[in-house]
């Protein structure tokens, strides 16, 4: 792949994931009746997805500054992944397997940003190195 084609998959699943993560945030901290009906019926308590709505809009404006803040950067992917990893496994046991298709289709573009990622910035793991 050119580094062109890379930095375009790159962008678009950044905005992709901004434009799914930033939504989600949003209905949290809005109180949007479908998004808590479902987060409460997962188990999790309303301070929870408030915390969930601000840490994914801090996470979006973080993803969305190019070339600013890469360490920063790998800590909202993780914490994405985490997201979409709990929401899964939260998903699967109470709604059941057919629920988490939303969580598999974020799983698998997250997946291929955060490796866009890397090759866009193959510096990172000097850039991290503590002198």
């Amino acid at each position: 792949m050119t580094k062109k084609t890379v930095t375009t998959i790159y962008w678009i699943g950044t905005v992709l994931t901004s434009m799914w993560f930033g939504a989600s945030g949003f209905f949290e901290l809005t109180k949007n009746q479908i998004v808590w009906d479902i987060t409460q019926q997962l188990g999790y308590p309303p301070h929870f997805i408030y915390l969930l709505g601000v840490a994914k809009l801090s996470g979006v404006v973080v993803l969305l500054i190019p070339g600013k803040l890469l360490r920063l950067k790998e800590w909202v992917f993780a914490g994405i992944f985490f997201d979409i990893l709990f929401a899964f496994g939260s998903k699967w046991s109470v709604l059941g397997l057919p629920a988490t298709t939303d969580a598999i289709v974020a799983f698998i573009m997250v997946t291929v940003t955060y490796l866009m990622f890397r090759k866009v910035y193959p510096g990172l793991k000097g850039h991290f190195a503590v002198s």
